[in-house]
């Protein structure tokens, strides 16, 4: 299967900041005032600042990633203020709430005042009215410079982009007022060009592992809010790994979004450095035991299940397993590694238990062990189990966490043919046989399949900002469920959903978390797209998806980056899912 190694590209970039420093460093500009944008953060072009300032030139110099919440970190004392008003552009291009997102999340930075976000015009600057707290006015514009491109999927988009603006010392407007690509932009779009030209195999999958370095200087500003970090690298990271499925989408004749596409493991790892930028594109071969050896250096704990206060190790799922009773059974990962599953039996009405189907969502691979270990203490119950469902993508993330532990890594999320298990329909189905012997062994009708999604914003920076075809997971709104149901089985499905969504009310902090994450969403995207129950958001499907049993419960938990006491409670909501679930569906399956 292999298709072919070697290097694609190896390549360095001039880095803006330096480039521009010694453009407006010449004599010429002596005098000059300068604005610029460009993907750096606020201690390099601070530093950057002084340097022009040493040449005598006055510059200024902001951050072109979502440059309104970077205004009131550096510009203004937000503190002080009492009350403001936030004009947020509206653009022909852009969805009517695009730039209101990319103000997140200064609903939340801004609690202490009254903030008010009011639709303007297409012109991209944000305007902003608002009083000091002894009564002072504050007046400003924030511009936002974004350019008009068309993507290698033909589509228009409207993304940030770097801008200079330079007036010398004698003149009233600026000398230059463009837009100007940046080294961040140069990456991003070379990667694409590269990997869209190279001639690939005809046949999926197009390679085993393709590999995107890139060693570059960042943003990456923490946040008082949640578990928010402004972070370049993790856009970017996140910008080239879906885009690259959509050039190989687009390549094999499939539609946009077809999770079935398998062209192979994509790995962008990004990391920062104050080097010059450069980019490594590299074809090769899997290597598991290289991959396992990186992730050896993260930390492991002997903390006991329920008290875990982060993702644990293969090893550490694997001992678990071992300590529940049942009949083991199992699958081949396509780089090798055991997908391992139990079939306990017993009197009550059988489940399916599952996690880590997207493995970097790691809160329910705990969640199903906790539950699984507390249903076994139950003479009658009867289960399978399936903890980790996808070894190879969980492989994947914890190398990758071992240079930037914060990140969301989506590259992982799918297995190592860069599909989505649960839409693998062809021989040979690897990963996939399990799920399918889980649910034949056991006869269960209700599948409780335990996700995860990302506890921080996730954005595209330079394919319009709004990652397509996830605009409603872009923002935390809470745990909430996803509910799939066979014809004839809505009756049953729903009175689940109202049994479960009953029981979560009870755990401790969760409504109130749940309250908060929506409230602030809805204060950026708008009223939240999802009915509500016993403070849950959730929806409800029909489908006739003939692989999958009459009834899958799917739950959600903003669990992609956090650790500590809030991946503890991250677990233990998703352990009190599938134990309310299972519990409530003892008086709602059918009895043959």
């Amino acid at each position: 299967m292999q298709s072919g190694t070697g290097l694609l590209l190896d390549q360095s970039f001039p880095r803006t900041l330096d480039a521009w420093v010694e453009e407006f460093s010449n004599p010429a500009w002596r005098g000059a005032s300068v604005q610029a944008w460009l993907f750096e953060g606020v201690a390099a072009r601070r530093a950057a600042e002084r340097q022009l300032a040493a040449a005598g030139v006055h510059a200024h110099l902001h951050s072109a990633y979502k440059p309104l919440v970077f205004y009131f970190i550096e510009d203004i004392d937000a503190s002080l203020l009492a009350e403001v008003t936030v004009h947020y552009p509206v653009h022909p291009q852009a969805s009517p709430q695009r730039f209101l997102q990319e103000a997140y999340p200064l609903a939340a930075l801004l609690a202490h005042c009254k903030l008010n976000f009011l639709p303007g015009t297409e012109d991209l600057h944000y305007r902003i009215e608002g009083t000091y707290r002894d009564g002072t006015r504050h007046l400003a514009r924030v511009w936002a410079p974004n350019r008009m491109h068309t993507d290698l999927q033909g589509i228009k988009l409207l993304s940030p982009t770097g801008w200079v603006q330079a007036t010398p010392g004698s003149a009233a407007q600026p000398m230059l007022n463009i837009a100007r690509d940046t080294d961040y932009e140069q990456l991003f779009a070379t990667v694409m060009s590269t990997v869209a030209n190279h001639p690939w195999r005809a046949e999926e999958p197009y390679f085993e592992r393709l590999d995107i370095r890139i060693d570059m200087p960042v943003i990456e500003q923490r946040l008082p809010v949640g578990h928010e970090t402004i972070s370049s690298l993790e856009g970017l990271h996140e910008d080239i790994y879906f885009s690259l499925l959509e050039v190989f989408q687009r390549r094999s004749g499939r539609p946009a979004g077809d999770r079935s596409l398998q062209p192979g493991q994509i790995v962008p790892d990004l990391r920062a450095s104050l080097q010059t930028p450069r980019l490594r594109i590299t074809q090769r071969a899997f290597d598991t035991t290289a991959q396992d050896l990186c992730a050896a250096a993260l930390p492991t704990t002997d903390e006991p299940l329920d008290a875990l206060g982060t993702a644990p190790s293969p090893e550490r799922i694997a001992a678990e397993m071992q300590q529940i009773a049942g009949e083991r059974f199992d699958a081949t990962s396509r780089q090798g590694r055991a997908v391992q599953a139990l079939y306990r039996h017993g009197t009550d009405a059988p489940v399916f238990i599952s996690g880590g189907q997207h493995a970097n969502e790691t809160s329910g691979i705990v969640g199903a062990l906790r539950a699984a270990r507390t249903l076994d203490n139950h003479p009658g119950a009867h289960f399978a189990l399936m903890a980790l469902e996808n070894p190879d993508g969980y492989a994947l993330h914890r190398e990758l966490r071992s240079q930037n532990a914060e990140h969301m890594h989506h590259a992982a999320r799918y297995s190592a043919l860069g599909d989505d298990i649960e839409y693998r329909k062809g021989a040979p189905l690897y990963e996939r046989a399990a799920r399918q012997q889980a649910l034949a062994r056991s006869g269960a009708q209700l599948h409780l399949n335990l996700h995860g999604y990302p506890a921080h914003e996730w954005t595209r920076p330079q394919s319009g900002y709004v990652p397509r075809g996830f605009e409603l997971w872009t923002i935390p709104k809470g745990f909430f469920l996803i509910l799939r149901y066979h014809p004839g089985w809505q009756s049953e499905a729903m009175a689940l959903l109202h049994a479960v969504c009953a029981a979560l009310n009870q755990v401790p902090g969760l409504t109130a978390f749940n309250a908060r994450q929506m409230a602030l969403y809805e204060r950026h995207t708008g009223k939240l797209q999802f009915e509500v129950l016993h403070g849950m958001a959730y929806t409800a499907t029909e489908t006739a998806n003939p692989d999958s049993a009459p009834v899958t419960l799917i739950t959600e938990y903003p669990d992609e980056t956090i650790e500590g006491d809030d991946f503890r409670q991250a677990h233990t909501v998703q352990m009190h899912t599938v134990l309310a679930a299972t519990a409530a569906w003892q008086k709602l399956a059918r009895r043959s």
